[in-house]
């Protein structure tokens, strides 16, 4: 379905858009654009790939004039640009509405406007349950996107990913654990019970190409993932890295939660289980307050979410094989330094 069409990835020099680059670029797809506000990172990029199908827009989703040239003739969008930090997100909190909310609303709007066929808004656990601004910012995303698609109807499909941890991204705590190894220090833990959902970025790009076929307006797609806990990530690193290195548990820091969330309960009640996926439809009531005030839903309270406490567990072993797929754990058997 990319045969011939062009691409739009806001906020695409990061570990996602990089992903779909090494995905696309050598298919049929005519054209991909990277919008983004870091014109160091599109240089490098621009000088990494050399390839006439991509091109670099820069802008910030902020302002949505910078969207419009950037839109213009697009087929198709992924929208990844967000501040994702949860630390940086509570000190600035009104930093990661303007971006995350208010920017997908003028992404959203530039695509409308723009005939744009179909956009994909890449969201994340934390919008389940929030605790902290990032993942309340990224909730208020989810129903901008629905709120929206319900307007767009089919002209412009617009529909919503939701993921957990992806393994090695950039600023994520494998790398972390990986160059405390390197360098001797103790593998610094929060709680080594916490646990997360564990991720390739090739399940991620995965999971977005599959909400492109088969997505509905204001559907939510989850992929289903495994998970462990901290210390299991530790002690498979450790194991992989045949190091000795001490684990500190150093507490449960600022916003962060004992385990993540992709699904609610509520959800739940009315996914559709798709074999390695689940789909959410869109809640398209209307303002009939009997449907939130006076009549309830028996099946809810019969529902679990769908949490990394309670699904698939990677024991040691297995977190091992999974490991050995990413580059920074090659690296670092090869010997190489692992940036953070």
């Amino acid at each position: 379905m990319f045969k011939d069409r062009i691409l739009l990835i806001t906020g695409g020099t990061g570990t996602f858009g990089n992903a779909v680059l090494q995905a696309f670029l050598d298919t049929g797809i005519r054209e991909i654009r990277i919008f983004s506000r870091d014109e160091k990172k599109q240089d490098d990029m621009r000088k990494e790939y050399v390839d006439s199908k991509l091109k670099f827009y820069i802008g910030d989703v902020r302002d949505k004039n910078s969207l419009r040239d950037a839109m213009s003739g697009v087929d198709f969008v992924f929208h990844a640009a967000a501040l994702k930090q949860v630390p940086s997100c509570e000190f600035f909190p009104i930093e990661a509405l303007r971006t995350n909310a208010i920017g997908t609303e003028n992404v959203l709007n530039a695509a409308i406007d723009a005939k744009v066929q179909r956009v994909i808004i890449l969201s994340t656990d934390k919008a389940v349950y929030p605790i902290n601004a990032m993942g309340i910012s990224k909730a208020m995303m989810e129903k901008i996107a629905v709120a929206k698609s319900r307007v767009a109807g089919d002209a412009t499909t617009i529909s919503i990913t939701r993921y957990g941890n992806v393994m090695a991204s950039r600023g994520s705590v494998i790398p972390l654990f990986i160059r405390q190894i390197q360098d001797g220090q103790p593998l610094t833990i929060t709680d080594p019970a916490m646990s997360r959902f564990m991720m390739t970025i090739e399940d991620a790009v995965d999971l977005v190409v599959y909400a492109f076929q088969n997505g509905n307006p204001g559907d939510t797609f989850v992929q289903k993932a495994a998970a462990c806990t901290l210390d299991t990530l530790a002690l498979a690193l450790k194991k992989l890295l045949k190091a000795d290195n001490p684990i500190s548990v150093i507490g449960t820091r600022h916003g962060e939660k004992l385990y993540e969330t992709l699904l609610t309960r509520e959800e739940m009640a009315v996914a559709q289980d798709l074999e390695g996926y689940f789909r959410v439809p869109a809640d398209n009531r209307d303002l009939n307050y009997s449907q939130y005030f006076s009549e309830g839903r028996k099946e809810v309270a019969l529902n679990l979410d769908y949490n990394s406490h309670n699904t698939d567990q990677k024991d040691v072993d297995e977190m091992c094989e999974l490991l050995l797929k990413l580059e920074c754990v090659q690296m670092a058997l090869r010997g190489e330094k692992v940036d953070v």
